[in-house]
């Protein structure tokens, strides 16, 4: 291999362990079909113990129908749960980029402090609204 191809492939080292860990996992959750009930993903313990939704119940189905490319099926189980899917795909493609690139391509994570704290509390919001027992929100439980 000529010197300029071996430190570009080198750089897709990172991206190319983090796309297999993910299609690891995608294929975990297709093998185990949590779509079916009594399968081998347990259930929440969330739900289970305190009869309520956390805000990630229906995350295993979720990607399980994102896999299957059933977007209404996954904005069903968790409709947080694809937003943050597609935004952690947006990231990924980003960071392929810039290694690609060479470059250090996307935000600077020191501009967005308050990102954690939004994050967060989208999350806190997820978890109220998800749980509110009066029609149109009980349409965003499982």
């Amino acid at each position: 291999m000529s010197d300029t191809v071996r430190p570009a492939l080198a750089r897709l080292t990172a991206p190319t362990l983090v796309a297999a860990g993910a299609a690891c996992a995608c294929a975990a959750v297709v093998w185990a079909d949590p779509t079916t009930p009594g399968g081998v993903i347990p259930p929440c313990p969330t739900f289970t113990i305190f009869g309520v939704y956390c805000p990630g119940c229906g995350m295993s189905r979720m990607l399980y129908s994102l896999v299957h490319l059933d977007i209404p099926a996954a904005l069903h189980y968790n409709a947080l749960g694809v937003v943050a899917v597609a935004g952690l795909l947006a990231a990924f493609a980003v960071w392929t980029v810039g290694r690609i690139r060479g470059t250090a391509a996307g935000p600077r994570w020191s501009r967005f402090r308050w990102a954690p704290h939004f994050a967060l509390a989208v999350i806190a919001l997820w978890f109220v609204v998800r749980n509110i027992p009066v029609a149109p929100f009980t349409a965003l439980r499982i």
